[in-house]
């Protein structure tokens, strides 16, 4: 099947899309971007990325480029055009094109947007959530606001592939005080033994995940403890459990951090029980 991507206003084949060489994206990663699940052909949890996305912007100092509706209508259209049961929609938006200066363009400039469909396996993820992952832990070297989904993402890539030449999955960053704040592409958790749920506040140094967020919510209406705190590498090591979240993983759990075995090294149960609790609760568009 022919791909389908959205680039500047035209509907086009995946092989024929382009932007501009003065794309201030391409030049300065002057951009932001977000990632939403197709799931049967739905959106998931379109509302919250869009919000998302509208603060990225405005940390950036730029507009969204056209209303959430119109948005939401080229996201579905180009998931429809390439025929997507089950994959993500990749959305990203940049200041646009301009002679190349750091500075904003004096005379302003048109933004570029551009939409991509990534069709997946339904059952890929369901597989490795069966098993858990490991995960490695690297030094934290991100610029300071990760909390803007900026397309910026050097320091993300230099840990996934340190990750991916140790066997992991992924990468978990250790801030200079030995706390983990997140990992290179999913928000970090942990269990401890008295069963609290552990994830580092979204307010300072993590990016606002949509999959923390939902299952933030669902375990404090289940009546779970859960606490918003910074925790250490030691306590991942100890926990009872330990997991990932993330729009392309869900709720993955975690059996192994860099050479520690978690637990029994086997799936646990709240894990477990939290992604059976997104699947049922998810918001579809």
């Amino acid at each position: 099947m022919t791909r389908i991507a959205y680039v500047n206003g035209a509907y086009v084949h995946h092989r024929d899309g382009c932007v501009h060489i003065e794309d201030r994206g391409y030049q300065f990663s002057d951009g932001v971007y977000e990632v939403i699940e197709i799931y049967k052909g739905k959106l998931v949890e379109e509302r919250r990325h869009m919000q998302r996305l509208e603060r990225s912007l405005r940390e950036i100092r730029m507009a969204i480029p056209m209303s959430a509706a119109a948005l939401g209508h080229v996201l579905r259209e180009t998931v429809r055009r390439n025929r997507a049961r089950y994959g993500f929609v990749y959305l990203q938006v940049s200041r646009g094109v301009a002679p190349r200066d750091h500075g904003f363009p004096q005379n302003g400039c048109d933004p570029a947007v551009v939409v991509t469909v990534r069709p997946k396996n339904k059952d890929h993820a369901r597989t490795a959530a069966a098993t858990g992952i490991k995960v490695i832990t690297v030094p934290e070297t991100r610029w300071k606001r990760p909390d803007i989904k900026s397309v910026s993402l050097l320091a993300n890539v230099l840990a996934r592939q340190q990750a991916g030449q140790a066997g992991a999955k992924e990468a978990w960053f250790v801030d200079e005080n030995g706390f983990i704040t997140e990992g290179a592409a999913a928000n970090a958790w942990i269990i401890d033994n008295g069963g609290a749920l552990i994830t580092h506040p979204a307010q300072q140094g993590i990016l606002h995940g949509i999959t923390r967020a939902v299952l933030l919510d669902l375990a404090r209406r289940e009546g779970m403890s859960v606490e918003e705190r910074p925790f250490t590498l030691k306590e991942a090591y100890e926990a009872r459990e330990a997991f990932l979240t993330a729009t392309t993983s869900v709720v993955m759990p975690v059996v192994q951090i860099d050479e520690r075995i978690i637990a029994n090294g086997e799936i646990g149960s709240i894990a477990g029980r939290l992604g059976a609790l997104f699947a049922d609760a998810v918001e579809l568009s």
